[in-house]
């Protein structure tokens, strides 16, 4: 129970501090840390990502228009993405989980926007359209996908950074859980029993990091925070990678 305490506060500080980034490290930890399943683990993450990114929405501002065009469909496709991770194989999940951290990396340690950053409304179907694709991603490999819903926002949106990282927040949060209801009942149907006690113990943990993490993150660098963790995340890719061949 112990590393999945040290996990929650780590992943909560992650969400804090950055925005995102929860997901991308909860999976590894309960894969590694705890020896869970790759299946159980992929689900357990988005319930638990999905709480501390609620309670992190709801002490933000948010743009409803967004939460509403891109969270909706998200939810839809993050249903589908857990459905269609069924049939998958758990090495094949994990192979294309480490491809998701290998973008995110790259995403990360280029990004180069300030806070004040927006980019021009767009119509609404690019939402729709980004909100969908998200969502399925988010479903077959249990990952909240902010690194891809807050650049999404500001360049189809027009919503300020700031903003976008609170709005961000929302729709993870709207994403996971319809991910994770999806996996718990294929994983319920197929014989696999959740540990809720450690979910909800990880993820109690994660909020208070992550009210800790987006105090702390206003007297830190944000592009300094961002490329050391884009740094990390290259390297477990490829650990993960390398592990499940």
């Amino acid at each position: 129970m112990i590393p999945a305490l040290i996990g929650g506060v780590v992943v909560g500080l992650l969400l804090g501090l950055l925005g995102s980034g929860g997901s991308i490290a909860t999976v590894p930890i309960l894969v590694y840390g705890l020896a869970m399943p790759e299946k159980a683990a992929i689900a357990s993450s988005l319930a638990i990502v999905g709480c501390i990114a609620l309670v992190g929405a709801l002490r933000s501002k948010v743009e409803k228009r967004a939460v509403l065009a891109f969270g909706l469909p998200g939810m839809a496709g993050s249903f589908l993405g857990a459905t269609l991770s069924a049939s998958m194989a758990a090495s094949t999940q994990m192979l294309l989980f480490a491809a998701v951290l290998a973008i995110a990396a790259v995403s990360m340690l280029m990004r180069r926007e300030s806070e004040d950053d927006v980019g021009a409304r767009g119509p609404i179907w690019q939402l729709v359209l980004s909100g969908l694709a998200t969502g399925v991603l988010t479903g077959i490999v249990g990952v909240g996908g902010g690194f891809l819903i807050v650049p999404a926002l500001v360049l189809f949106a027009g919503i300020p950074t700031r903003r976008a990282i609170g709005t961000s927040l929302a729709i993870i949060a709207m994403q996971s859980f319809a991910g994770f209801a999806r996996h718990a009942t294929l994983l319920s149907a197929s014989g696999v029993t959740l540990d809720y006690r450690l979910i909800a113990a990880f993820a109690a943990l994660g909020i208070v990091g992550s009210v800790g993490g987006a105090a702390l993150g206003k007297r830190l660098p944000q592009a300094t925070l961002r490329r050391a963790f884009g740094g990390f995340v290259l390297v477990m890719a490829g650990v993960i990678a390398f592990t499940t061949v």
